[in-house]
């Protein structure tokens, strides 16, 4: 019975015991996660209420380690603290605080995504019992810019299946970062006949993630404009940021539905003798598309262009181009339609000469063939006289004879002309060209090219002759567009006319040139030339030698006067004239004797006077 009672006694107590455990249980409050980023230093507070002092409390710090074990840390009570030796945070935790506060905070420092893990805070009481709290120790890891490789070759949209786009990364993230593809502004969704993304993911050592994903799909023509890029979502403390790749383009290729083909040069018109360069083009790009480009019912060449050099109006017709791809057979076809303009060499009517009597009028035509409006004008020595086909020259005259060029030009196309020419010979007696002067002087012995210009048709024949009758040999005669040019030598020894006679069938004509030969004695040879337009005198000589001899005769005049006068004197054995007065009306001249030194002076009327006379 006494045994019973105190077994009762015991289990009360117990239940007693227990009932205040649990209404004065240790209180502890922690955060749900702590986030840091790597390197940081985290803090990780535990606070708690207890009815114990310190004196009486225990405190541990744990953490769980994967699958579910706790690993104690750090351990205190009224007589020791103690850090763990040997865990991965032993060199870098420290524990703050006595607990005295309500609060105790673990710190952590150069935090690692290894210690992403959740950390347990006991704390102990003698009468108070246990209490808990758990923290998750969240680190983040900002990742390096992602990249895009888009790729080198073209994309056929015949393929079956989805071809390789592009390939993007993103390194050394924690967590791991997300990578979405867009093109354009639109998101790309895994379908599996059309879009397919394949990611993977690679952990390095540091249990820093890197993301990779390769982005495959059936592309359309549409694509070829559409850009391509990715976007990438990584956490931070508090949320998540984004970052995109640079946007890429891809080559698409895809079938022509339709042929271009067009002249690519020359711009404009063509005319006959240009080069032609024909191009051909489809709205595709598929390079198992061939081309070929033909004038209709001609053999075609291969490729993009063809090219004709000088072409005539044999090359205008229909040019065809045609794309067949090797791939499916499919051909499409366009043509354009090549004109090669001409201008035909111009016909002159009379052809090439025509000769015509003076007075009579001529009417000439000039005609070329062209596919374009033309302009005809008619050019007489570098100057146009005349606009249009006819040419009609109205009394004719020696002036109007010579070559007349026929240029046709088309003025839509630079450089496009052609001519021709007519001679026109003015039928008349010979008509030598007027001249300037036909009275010449030269010097004895001189040489005196004299030239002749005739003009008349048919050409006159020119003799040279003189006035005594002896014919000239000519020095040279040729013809002109307007008749003949003669011209003779004649060295001067006497005074000479010289005749220029032209005559042909029609006429005659002369003219004469007078030539004075004037005696030199220090004068040497010289050889004067005189041609019928400008034949020269030697008036000037002659007027200074009158002069001079006029000038001569004056200063005798003078010095008779003088030595009249006295004021010159005679020589020895000379009487004074001016002794005795002479008669007004006599002039003497003193006459000299070499033997008898007798003077002798002579009257103006011839008579003797003796020297006692003086």
């Amino acid at each position: 019975m006494a045994a019973r009672d105190t077994a009762s006694l015991l289990v009360g107590f117990l239940v007693l015991v227990h009932t205040w455990g649990a209404w004065a249980n240790v209180e502890v409050n922690m955060e749900d996660r702590v986030e840091v980023f790597r390197g940081d230093t985290a803090h990780i507070t535990c606070m708690f209420t207890s009815s114990d002092g310190v004196g009486g409390m225990v405190i541990q710090w744990l953490y769980v380690k994967p699958p579910g074990q706790k690993q104690k840390i750090y351990y205190q009570d009224t007589t020791i603290k103690n850090v763990e030796q040997g865990t991965q945070f032993t060199e870098r935790m420290s524990v703050n605080g006595t607990g005295a506060t309500g609060e105790i905070v673990l710190t952590i420092s150069d935090v690692q995504p290894a210690d992403e893990l959740e950390f347990i805070c006991v704390i102990k009481g003698l009468t108070d019992g246990t209490g808990e709290g758990r923290t998750k120790l969240k680190v983040f890891e900002t990742p390096e810019h992602p990249t895009i490789e888009g790729v080198q070759t073209g994309i056929s949209v015949n393929e079956d299946s989805p071809s390789k786009i592009g390939i993007c990364e993103v390194k050394n993230g924690f967590p791991k970062p997300n990578i979405t593809w867009y093109r354009n502004n639109t998101p790309l969704r895994a379908d599996q006949d059309v879009v397919k993304v394949v990611p993977s993911i690679t952990t390095e050592s540091t249990k820093l993630v890197s993301v990779r994903s390769e982005l495959s799909m059936k592309v359309t023509k549409e694509d070829k404009d559409n850009l391509f890029y990715c976007e990438i979502t990584y956490f931070v403390p508090g949320g998540t940021k984004m970052t995109e790749t640079n946007r890429i383009n891809i080559t698409v290729y895809y079938p022509s539905t339709a042929v271009s083909i067009w002249v690519e040069s020359p711009k404009g018109k063509i005319k006959e003798g240009d080069s032609i360069e024909i191009r051909c083009q489809g709205n595709g790009n598929m390079p198992s598309s061939i081309f070929k480009i033909s004038k209709k019912d001609s053999e075609s060449e291969e490729g993009h262009m063809l090219v004709r050099h000088n072409v005539t109006r044999l090359q205008s017709g229909v040019y065809e181009c045609t794309s067949t791809d090797t791939d499916t057979f499919d051909e499409i076809s366009g043509n354009t339609t090549v004109f090669v303009n001409y201008l035909d060499p111009a016909v002159v009517m009379p052809k090439d000469t025509v000769v015509v009597t003076q007075g009579e009028n001529l009417k000439a035509t000039c005609n070329a063939l062209s596919s374009l409006q033309t302009r005809t004008a008619w050019i007489k020595n570098g100057v146009e006289i005349s606009v249009g086909h006819s040419l009609i020259l109205k009394d004719n005259t020696f002036g109007t004879a010579g070559t007349y060029m026929c240029v046709v030009t088309v003025p839509e196309i630079e450089g496009m002309e052609t001519n021709g020419t007519l001679t026109v010979y003015v039928q008349g007696p010979p008509e030598i060209l007027k001249l300037n002067d036909t009275e010449i002087d030269a010097s004895y012995d001189e040489t005196v090219v004299l030239s002749c210009n005739v003009r008349g048709f048919p050409a006159p024949s020119i003799i040279w002759t003189t006035s005594d009758g002896k014919n000239l040999e000519t020095t040279s005669q040729l013809k002109t567009e307007e008749g003949v040019r003669s011209v003779v030598s004649v060295t001067v020894t006497n005074d000479i006319i010289a005749f220029c006679n032209a005559s042909n069938e029609f006429g005659t004509d002369a003219v004469a040139f007078n030539i004075t030969a004037i005696i030199h004695t220090t004068t040497p040879a010289t050889t004067t030339t005189i041609s019928s337009a400008t034949a020269g005198g030697r008036g000037f000589i002659i007027a200074v030698i009158i002069i001079c001899m006029l000038l001569l005769a004056f200063l005798g005049s003078v010095l008779y006067f003088l030595y009249k006068k006295g004021k010159i004197c005679g020589r020895s054995g000379k009487q004074d004239l001016t002794k005795e007065k002479s008669s007004k009306d006599n002039i003497v001249v003193e006459m000299k004797s070499d033997n008898t030194e007798e003077a002798v002076l002579l009257g103006v009327n011839g008579e003797k006077q003796l020297p006692n006379d003086q």
